[in-house]
């Protein structure tokens, strides 16, 4: 058991006040996921952009009293509260952390690699949960704060540790590896490309391979030569430590020997059978996967169970059984208005923990429901395991609990006592669906969060908004990457807006101002009163600026606390007439400048006579002055940029005197946040860089692709020379020709521009050209050189391997168009990795 005291000597930190000895279970990163405060250490994390202790008087006054501390803190502000002083809270939390696991002695396994880690760790915990009490990453947790709050799970009943780990620049996995200190490796593959802050693909490989600094076994597949080039060289240093202490080296190889030398990989509709040779010995597995990725991942999961000795018998049964991991939260439109979060695969406390992050993130409903199953393999009492769930619970605000399993059921008396849960029960997912009634779902946001074994992918289908097969996925911790990514150019004090115009560029809206909001960006900018009238229903409690505001929506600018941009002295004196007549005093206002773009704004020659009213009213207040840049993204515009750059500052400044009162100021948009630091002033605003799209084209390596449309082929017909295809008869097959009809036309927003093989989409990752003229609803698509496309296989329309900027030119436009573009009739489904 730890406590202040405890953790102050294996810190060796001061501690500065002790006012009690309360155990400490858990650790405290960040202050929007606090669970249980009584035996929560709160460990503000200090970065370039900000630093946590700004949260730590918020923490106490919600019942956190043990705080690990870098900063000077006035202690008389925390008087019941334990403190430690230490130099680097970072560095802190993880020797504490190594500490901990020090504490252990089960087989860890540490899984590396460019990818595959996080399903290799979730297929080791399926092969081998009936075998072990097993303690794992959850997600994939594999950061720098990632493992350590993976690791500190660790309790005495486990059996066996699975965590895996990531790096992003050279120095962070001795880090990582005197936290998790693996008895056994794993490194997965290596990545054609090396990622930014490496010199090289041999640097990285280097790099994480000091992981397995002190293992006993290394796994590895020799077929990248890089990292067999690697492996060997680290062996011949570290890997000859003594006799007793060697690392060995199991390793796995379709092309030359090998431990592992796989003989054959016999694909065959949905399975696998994939024949080897170990230790001389014939052996063989079926996999339900017949990609690539999925059979390198149940290789080295092979080559592990073989390791440890289990019976071929059980290791094939085991291996056939293996499931398709969820590696991400998905959120969607559900029946009667409600959103529906999807996790119905795996049930675990840490997991559950995370998807209840990811509900209370949700403001849009007033009602949060979660259906979960039993928790399997706890390694706690079910009376302790869900005192605990319950208490998650009622701190994370849940209005109705549906429990099902005969577990949960027989620990029902224990929700009942949590206040305003509405709670019910079920022995299994038959019941539930025997009892539906799609009624008692109304206006509510739903969290399903189901072990494997409950099915309730049956629930997830029974309460999702039955949806056009043609999709846009929005990937919310893309957005999340894009937004830290520009975070990172700024400077500590400057703010951030966040453009969620036209519905956020076709992303959604209470959805993707949601994220932004938990994000804890300063400012929300519509393009009309009525987006920002959603984004209140929606549960959204932020500024918002709203940028055209029509004089017949004044009304709900006001009720609904919105921010006006006023870039005319007309506009000026109809909005304060509005505020006037509503009684208020001080509504915040937006003032727009013209430095140049000419399009709208007040002039320099408008400047005294706009002070001079601003000056002359209590009815209205300026929050900020702004204008913007014409070509921030545009080398050849960059003189005009200065010279905007310069008017804006002399304009602002003068009207800023008249005021008497400081103002934010804002001039840069995504491309000049970087391409023109010195602007970046107050604020800044973010638009288009934060789905991913670098207009200049400087940093869109280091972006993420954040938006995928889809749909699927409706039926493929074959075609003779002569014969033609769609309205007008324009595209004729000049020999025998294979087309694919899909769902999508102009009406869900695919231009009609790029009929005539202008455009192109990826089906089985190959491009087919559009032929003939798009339609409204269907287009075509010649597959004659795609063997095996299927009717309802999936196609891309834009996305991660064909980047929407590469849409846009065969289109002769422009990303934003071809994303604000996208039909409302196109569902969006949003996900968190």
């Amino acid at each position: 058991m730890y406590n202040a005291e405890s953790i102050s000597k294996i810190l060796k930190g001061e501690l500065l006040q002790q006012t009690g000895s309360s155990s400490i279970e858990h650790l405290l990163l960040d202050s929007r996921k606090l669970n249980f405060p009584e035996t929560s250490l709160f460990i503000p994390i200090v970065s370039p952009r900000r630093n946590a202790h700004q949260y730590m008087e918020e923490m106490y006054r919600k019942g956190v009293s043990n705080f690990l501390v870098s900063d000077d803190v006035n202690l008389a502000q925390y008087p019941k509260a334990n403190i430690i002083h230490v130099k680097d809270t970072m560095q802190a939390l993880h020797t504490l952390v190594a500490n901990h696991r020090q504490q252990f002695h089960i087989p860890v396994i540490g899984i590396t690699g460019s990818n595959g880690k996080t399903t290799v760790k979730e297929w080791l915990y399926q092969l081998l949960e009936k075998d072990y009490n097993i303690v794992r990453s959850p997600k994939s947790y594999n950061s720098q704060i990632g493992v350590p709050l993976s690791v500190w799970q660790m309790k005495p009943e486990n059996e066996l540790a699975i965590f895996e780990a990531g790096i992003s620049q050279p120095g962070e996995m001795v880090n990582l590896e005197k936290i998790i200190r693996p008895n056994i490796g794993i490194f997965t593959n290596v990545g054609e490309a090396h990622d930014e802050g490496f010199l090289n693909v041999r640097q990285k490989v280097n790099e994480k391979l000091v992981l397995f600094m002190k293992s006993e076994l290394l796994i590895y597949c020799k077929d990248y030569p890089i990292l067999n080039e690697c492996v060997s060289s680290f062996h011949n240093t570290v890997g000859k430590r003594d006799k007793e202490d060697s690392l060995q080296l199991l390793s796995w190889s379709r092309k030359m020997e090998a431990d592992l030398r796989i003989i054959s990989v016999d694909k065959n509709q949905n399975h696998t059978r994939i024949d080897a040779l170990y230790k001389n010995e014939p052996h063989f597995i079926r996999i339900p996967f017949i990609d690539e990725g999925s059979i390198e991942n149940a290789i080295h999961c092979w080559a592990l169970m073989l390791h440890l000795g289990k019976d071929p018998e059980v290791i094939r049964q085991r291996m056939e059984s293996l499931t398709n991991i969820a590696m991400r939260l998905e959120l969607k439109q559900g029946i009667n208005n409600c959103s529906l979060i999807n996790d119905s695969y795996n049930s675990d406390l840490g997991s559950l923990s995370i998807a209840l992050d990811f509900l209370q993130q949700q403001q849009q409903h007033p009602t949060r429901t979660l259906i979960l199953s039993d928790i399997l393999q706890s390694g706690k009492s079910d009376a302790s395991l869900y005192e605990e769930v319950a208490h998650l619970l009622k701190k994370r605000g849940i209005n109705k609990l549906i429990g099902i399993g005969k577990n949960i059921n027989h620990q029902k008396k224990t929700f009942q006592l949590v206040e305003n849960l509405k709670s019910q029960f079920y022995n299994s997912t038959d019941e539930f669906i025997r009892d539906f009634d799609p009624q008692e779902f109304q206006s509510e946001t739903i969290l399903i969060k189901g072990a494997r074994i409950f099915e309730f992918e049956r629930i997830g289908k029974r309460l999702e908004q039955k949806a056009h097969q043609t999709i846009l996925e929005i990937n919310l911790s893309a957005i999340e990457h894009n937004v830290k990514q520009f975070q990172s150019y700024l400077k500590p004090d400057t703010k951030m807006m966040a453009m969620v115009k036209a519905f956020s560029y076709g992303s959604g809206s209470f959805e993707i101002a949601n994220l932004l909001q938990f994000l804890g960006v300063d400012y929300l900018t519509v393009a009309y009163a009525d987006e920002g009238v959603d984004l209140r229903r929606g549960g959204i409690t932020m500024p918002i600026m709203v940028m055209n505001p029509e004089p017949s929506t004044f009304d709900a600018i006001l009720q609904c606390d919105l921010e006006p941009e006023i870039y005319s002295m007309h506009v000026l004196q109809q909005f304060l007439e509005e505020v006037r007549v509503s009684g208020k005093k001080e509504f915040p206002v937006h003032i727009k400048l013209d430095t140049g773009m000419h399009r709208l704004g007040f002039e320099q020659k408008d400047i005294a006579a706009l002070a001079e009213v601003l000056t002359n009213t209590d009815l209205v207040k300026v929050k900020s002055i702004f204008s913007h840049l014409a070509g921030s993204e545009d080398p050849k515009l960059d003189a005009l940029t200065r010279k905007q750059g310069k008017l804006f500052g002399e304009m602002s400044h003068e009207l800023q005197r008249a005021l008497g009162y400081a103002v934010i100021r804002h001039i840069v948009n995504s491309a000049g946040i970087y391409r023109h630091p010195d602007l970046q002033l107050d604020m800044v605003r973010l638009g288009i860089g934060m789905y991913g799209v670098d207009s200049s084209h400087e940093i869109k390596d280091l972006l993420r692709n954040v938006s995928t449309l889809k749909t699927t082929v409706a039926q493929v017909k074959h075609l003779k020379a002569g014969e033609t295809v769609g309205y007008g008869a324009t595209w004729k097959a000049k020999a025998s020709a294979a087309i694919a009809t899909v769902r999508i036309g102009y009406a869900d927003g695919y231009p009609r521009a790029l009929s005539h093989g202008k455009g192109k989409m990826l089906i089985h990752g190959k491009l087919a050209p559009v032929a003939g003229i798009i339609a409204m609803d269907m287009l075509m698509l010649d597959i004659t050189n795609i063997p095996n496309v299927e009717e309802g296989d999936e196609v891309i329309v834009f996305g991660e391997a064909l980047p929407v900027d590469d849409v846009a030119k065969w289109a002769g436009t422009i990303p934003y168009e071809i994303l604000t573009g996208i039909s409302q009739r196109v569902k969006r489904v949003y996900f968190q990795e």
